[in-house]
């Protein structure tokens, strides 16, 4: 397989960047399942594909995060034109008969509620992390964050607690002006070895 283009590099990782204010330009349902249609195919343990999506779009839902959100967040949030709740199904292993056919790991998950919540969690991470990826791919703009009530957000969204938050997204057209100054990353010998 190619290395993907410089360009394309750039729009991913290089140039990308953490958006605080979109253009009121709204995502059309289309693009919001083209993402998802990428996303998922992600890899998993297991195929496993614990993350749940709820798109917020309406005024409605945004109203019914607002009492989640962290002062920090309200304002560019209730703006956005999206924001993706990436949540995780605590029942993931239900699917795996039908994800994961190689043989029958239900067992292991049913059993063992630790086991099954450390799996959705770090699994659903890395489907949310392809979210970003797959929407700057498709031209969008994202602005991921924390700062936010779970319990509040579980009980607005998640009622019968089957799903748990991880973490949101805002999407949409970013305003050029609204990222911060870039922060610095360490250097490959500050976080890496090889052995």
């Amino acid at each position: 397989m190619p290395a993907l283009p410089t360009a394309a590099l750039e729009q991913l990782f290089l140039n990308a960047r953490t958006h605080n204010a979109f253009a009121r330009e709204p995502v059309p349902e289309a693009t919001l399942r083209r993402l998802y249609d990428l996303m998922k195919w992600g890899p998993t343990s297991m195929n496993c594909q614990p993350a749940r999506l709820v798109f917020v779009t309406s005024p409605e839902g945004k109203a019914l995060l607002a009492p989640a959100l962290s002062p920090g967040n309200l304002e560019k949030t209730l703006a956005a034109p999206v924001t993706v709740i990436i949540a995780t199904d605590s029942l993931f292993h239900e699917h795996l008969p039908t994800m994961f056919p190689a043989y029958d790991a239900r067992p292991m998950f049913a059993g063992n509620a630790e086991l099954a919540a450390s799996t959705a969690f770090r699994n659903g991470t890395l489907q949310g992390a392809y979210l970003i990826i797959a929407a700057r791919a498709l031209g969008l703009d994202c602005g991921p964050m924390s700062g936010f009530d779970t319990g509040k957000l579980n009980a607005a969204f998640f009622a019968d607690g089957r799903y748990r938050a991880n973490f949101l997204c805002n999407l949409g057209i970013g305003d050029p002006a609204s990222p911060h100054p870039r922060g610095p990353r360490l250097a490959f010998d500050e976080a890496c070895r090889i052995v």
